[in-house]
């Protein structure tokens, strides 16, 4: 099961987009909560850890290949790992089945990783962490699809939204809008401190997806959280 080959066009521009954390996700029952929630997943977001350059320890190729099979939904690669395994790591993920994968501007082989994801047929992303200047991924706009900023510390689970959060998406929503309009859609995304008091701050800052953790599996009516999240409007 895959999306079709222009799966991000086919994303929604008129509304917020949800990618859905499957750290989030009740792993025990996986299969299950795709199924509970698939109907109202636009991306599924995996993050990859090593235990370096992030401290977290998390997921695996074999885990992505599982999801494959589950939906025909996106399926967001975030590789948060050192310089030194990096090439492997995409290959393996760009062979279990990813639609996305996303690496860190602050990884020292951005120039070959990004290659390495185009020869391989897979859209390619950048990630800052809240350190890193966002004009740091201007070099690389032509190459990819995707900008994420975190909005927390890398690979930290429940941390508050930091204050900078705001004033980064907007400075990258403006340099976005300064490409050229024939210039292929790349999407804004927020990731870490995904809160309902910061959805709204967030997408008024000018994210057009939103990472989603507990906000989306812990919800108790889900098509309510959703229909809420859709809803989020960019005017100020």
């Amino acid at each position: 099961m895959s999306p079709s080959s222009d799966w991000i066009e086919r994303l929604p521009a008129n509304r917020l987009i949800a990618e859905f954390s499957l750290w989030s996700a009740k792993l025990s029952s996986l299969a299950g909560e795709i199924e509970r929630v698939d109907r109202f997943v636009d991306i599924y977001h995996i993050d990859v850890a090593d235990g370096h350059f992030s401290p977290a320890l998390l997921f695996f190729p074999d885990l992505v290949a599982a999801v494959r099979k589950l939906t025909s939904k996106p399926l967001h690669v975030h590789l948060m790992v050192t310089d030194d395994i990096l090439a492997a790591q995409i290959e393996q993920f760009a062979e279990a089945g990813s639609d996305c994968i996303s690496v860190h501007v602050e990884n020292s082989g951005v120039d070959d990783a990004l290659a390495q994801i185009q020869r391989l047929g897979v859209t390619a992303g950048l990630v800052m962490q809240l350190h890193t200047p966002v004009a740091a991924v201007a070099p690389y706009l032509d190459r990819i699809r995707f900008v994420t900023l975190l909005g927390t510390q890398i690979g930290v689970k429940g941390k508050g939204l930091d204050e900078q959060a705001e004033s980064r998406l907007r400075e990258a929503r403006l340099l976005l809008s300064q490409r050229a309009a024939t210039a292929q859609r790349i999407l804004l995304a927020a990731d870490g401190g995904i809160r309902e008091h910061t959805v709204p701050l967030l997408r008024k800052a000018g994210a057009e997806t939103i990472v989603m953790g507990s906000l989306a599996f812990g919800a108790e009516n889900l098509e309510a959280r959703m229909a809420w999240v859709h809803a989020q409007s960019r005017k100020t």
